[in-house]
């Protein structure tokens, strides 16, 4: 298991950078990790109703939202939500939303 430290803390996280533990998750972390994924400038109000949306959907159904469901309850377009997350809603939302890696299509 590889660690990683960010803001000043260290976090367990896999071979692709995700969060081992759901638990460890807090603000913090997705803020700082933010920089590392390419979004510079913060995470704004979109950034965080994405993530927000992801942890509820995973703490209802134990699964991140697929990417329609995702786009449809956020509003949000996929065009958009790549603009939010360079590197996409698997690879950059749900690292950041502290979920482990996702297995199927988000």
């Amino acid at each position: 298991m590889a660690q990683l430290e960010i803001g000043g803390r260290i976090y367990e996280v896999d071979e692709d950078g995700f969060l081992q533990d759901l638990n460890k998750w807090n603000k913090d972390f997705a803020q700082d990790y933010a920089a590392l994924e390419g979004i510079g400038g913060g995470l704004t109000d979109s950034h965080w109703k994405v993530i927000d949306y992801i942890r509820d959907y995973y703490t209802r159904y134990g699964i991140a939202p697929m990417i329609r469901k995702l786009c449809k309850d956020t509003g949000l377009s996929l065009k958009q939500i790549y603009e939010l997350f360079p590197s996409g809603p698997a690879k950059g939302a749900c690292k950041l939303a502290g979920l482990s890696k996702p297995t199927g299509c988000v």
